[in-house]
């Protein structure tokens, strides 16, 4: 009866028994949106405000655009540092909290301390081509003057368009470089952002508070609304494992006896 019995189980745990998990499905946008953020020494300047107190540059993005990221349920989200250099800080992935804790670690000068803004977008549209997305958004921020980097922010804005990459530009900080002293410190270049936006499609943001960023993060969500049209996956709980435990246990009871 014992071989027997071996059958019935191994023939039940090939057919595998499963359950469909109650699980929140995850609607998908069908969108890569990377994120590309300045990280150069300049981020360091305190002139931004939360709830009433002194922030570096850096502090302001890191609480707005964290709670971004959180909000972007549905799209495949990435990050990208630039200084003087330009690297993946996370790779494109549904995992928001991720993305948004990574945004939270960022520090300053991991990347160097220039202004690379043209790697930073390079990169980005580097790993969006060979994306089958059907929506193609990048997000950069900048605080500064392109002062690293071979090619000129745009050229790779050319390239964006070309590639079907929508860029939205945020300029960072009080000070234009336009409306500045030569040499001057702590501007931003928002004539070059706004013609990287133009170029590829997108929108320029101008922000110089953190009720700006606010309210920029809030324009972006209506920009590239997150509601999908379609799940993720279907989970199950597999049940096979337990016939099949069962039939390796009574092959060796069967073994043991035989001795």
């Amino acid at each position: 009866a014992a071989p027997w019995a071996v059958w019935v189980l191994l023939v039940l745990a090939l057919a595998g028994p499963r359950q469909l998990e109650p699980i929140a499905a995850l609607r998908v946008s069908g969108r890569d949106l990377a994120i590309v953020l300045d990280l150069s020494g300049s981020m360091v300047r305190d002139d931004f405000f939360l709830d009433g107190a002194p922030v570096t540059r850096l502090a302001a993005v890191q609480k707005v655009g964290a709670s971004f990221a959180r909000g972007r349920a549905g799209d495949r989200v990435a990050l990208i540092v630039f200084g003087s250099d330009a690297y993946y800080a996370a790779p494109f992935s549904f995992d928001t909290e991720a993305i948004a804790r990574r945004i939270e670690s960022a520090e300053i000068g991991i990347s160097g301390r220039a202004t690379n803004i043209s790697d930073g977008l390079g990169l980005a549209l580097k790993r969006l081509e060979t994306s089958e997305a059907k929506s193609k958004v990048v997000i950069l921020l900048s605080d500064g003057i392109s002062n690293a980097g071979a090619t000129n922010p745009r050229g790779v804005a050319g390239l964006a368009a070309d590639l079907g990459v929508r860029v939205h530009t945020i300029a960072l900080g009080p000070k234009d470089l336009s409306d500045s002293d030569p040499g001057e410190n702590g501007v931003v270049d928002a004539a070059t952002l706004r013609a990287v936006s133009e170029l590829s499609g997108g929108t320029s943001f101008r922000v110089r508070t953190s009720e700006d960023l606010m309210a920029v993060a809030d324009a972006l969500d209506q920009l590239e609304a997150t509601e999908g049209d379609g799940l993720s996956a279907e989970v199950f709980a597999e049940f096979w494992i337990w016939p099949a435990a069962l039939a390796a246990a009574l092959c060796l009871w069967i073994a043991w006896r035989a001795e």
